[in-house]
């Protein structure tokens, strides 16, 4: 069984070790940890870290760590630009990545970057990270800040464009802002029930029956502040409480898994938004994804319903959106 990781910070880590010489980072540091973990592929995201980084310089950073990163590695590594591209890298034996970008603070309020990202291969976006910018209010920003009129010309594009839209971010206002203001297929790429876990970065039952409205996808998250508030609930069996819930209620082609998995980060990074340095016990890294599958194995879960959970619904939005 293989598994699609609908979230990885992994550009963070490329950029901080090519800065002190490193080259080749997915190859030498993580690519045995996907394949431990029966990890095929993912999104990518390229994130800056606000306030800690000027924002515009650390976009700028960040994506030429990672073409660097890409152009030596272009006999392992397979930019996702189209669905029949999984299979090019399947038949060529390179790991296919999805890039995506989490949050447009790096902007600088220019509309213009998202065709210069979509150029350059990148076929998902999130339009804030957690806080406010000039397109959207973040989930940790003032809550009455939704749409600005700039972000719904950016969701116009993003549409038009075919790209994925990720509410993961999005603040309340913004999330039901951005349901009115768009079309087609919706996800959340890393998120939680806040039924389960009651804190900002999870979903409402409304909203997850939204994005089940929408044929989108959810992808349950192991970052430890949105598995549970009680300590010794901070584990991968209670990760898995989320993926049933979130199938109870939005149905069984609509839930997937985007780990977020923190190691990709140094300190300084996490301490952006982290409240205590912590792990999911069970689920520290890649190496540990497959736990997953035989928990839901455990749990009766059939071989179909976890292919769907593991890959196939975020396959689907994939070959849906992109084309």
């Amino acid at each position: 069984m293989k598994i699609f990781d609908a979230h990885g910070d992994i550009w963070c880590d490329v950029l901080r070790r090519r800065s002190n010489g490193e080259t080749d980072i997915i190859m030498k540091h993580h690519a045995s940890k996907f394949e431990k973990g029966h990890i095929f592929s993912g999104i990518f995201v390229v994130w800056v870290d606000t306030p800690q980084h000027e924002e515009n310089k650390r976009m700028h950073d960040i994506i030429a760590a990672m073409q660097d990163e890409l152009d030596e590695n272009q006999h392992h590594l397979k930019v996702v630009k189209k669905f029949e591209d999984f299979s090019i890298a399947e038949r060529e034996n390179k790991l296919p990545i999805v890039l995506g970008v989490e949050g447009f603070d790096g902007f600088q309020g220019d509309i213009r970057y998202i065709t210069k990202l979509y150029d350059m291969g990148f076929r998902h976006a999130s339009l804030t990270w957690n806080h406010n910018n000039a397109f959207a209010g973040g989930v940790r920003g003032d809550s009455d800040i939704g749409l600005t009129p700039l972000g719904i010309e950016a969701l116009k594009i993003l549409e038009n464009n075919g790209m994925i839209i990720d509410l993961s971010h999005a603040s309340e206002k913004t999330f039901w802002d951005i349901e009115k203001h768009t079309n087609g297929i919706l996800i959340a790429s890393h998120s939680n029930a806040k039924a389960l876990c009651n804190v900002p970065r999870n979903l409402t039952d409304d909203q997850i029956k939204a994005i089940s409205d929408r044929n989108g996808v959810i992808g349950a998250v192991a970052y430890h502040e949105f598995i549970s508030s009680k300590r010794e609930q901070k584990n991968i069996h209670r990760f898995v409480d989320h993926i049933e819930y979130l199938v109870n209620l939005a149905g069984i082609n609509h839930v997937g898994l985007g780990f977020d998995f923190t190691d990709y980060l140094n300190s300084e990074a996490l301490n952006t938004f982290s409240e205590e340095s912590l792990e999911t016990e069970g689920l520290t890294n890649a190496s540990e994804a497959s736990g997953v599958i035989r928990i839901l194995e455990k749990r009766g879960y059939n071989n179909e319903d976890i292919e769907k959970i593991c890959s196939g619904n975020f396959l689907r939005v994939i070959k849906d959106v992109i084309g």
